[in-house]
């Protein structure tokens, strides 16, 4: 009872704030087709929270508490993993490389990429900054 109570809480919390953002919820046949493809082949077993989408991107929130951000397109923008490691097979080799090699402890639990680069969080605190090249530019905690 209390889990339903809180997921429908948590609900309308998100609801409020997704109408402030001109956002709108949506379902999930309502993705790009690559989006679902990538739900259904990493994140089977997670049950999405709610769907919403605005003018330049979606958003997956799951009950669990993973998030993806998608592209317009489909492509992943941001996965966050907080009680989880971000699935290997969507971690450029060369970030999985560099990450096992500095860090061979650490965990990725959050990866975002954009037109400059990837950023991703370790399970120990440690944000770490990469350009187009996969190179290191920055580690920060």
């Amino acid at each position: 009872m209390k889990k339903s109570m809180f997921a429908l809480v948590a609900m309308l919390l998100l609801l409020c704030v997704s109408a402030q953002a001109n956002d709108r919820v949506i379902t999930f046949d309502q993705l790009p087709q690559s989006a679902q493809t990538l739900v259904k082949t990493h994140f089977a077993d997670k049950v999405p929270l709610i769907i919403t989408a605005d003018y330049d991107d979606y958003e997956i929130l799951f009950e669990s508490g993973e998030k993806i951000e998608f592209s317009r397109k489909g492509e992943w923008k941001d996965i966050e993993c907080k009680t989880s490691a971000v699935p290997v097979a969507l971690i450029p080799e060369q970030i999985k490389a560099s990450i096992a090699k500095s860090f061979p402890a650490a965990t990725i639990v959050c990866i975002s990429r954009d037109r400059r680069g990837y950023e991703v969080e370790l399970n120990n605190g440690l944000d770490v900054e990469f350009n187009k090249k996969f190179q290191v530019i920055e580690i920060d905690n």
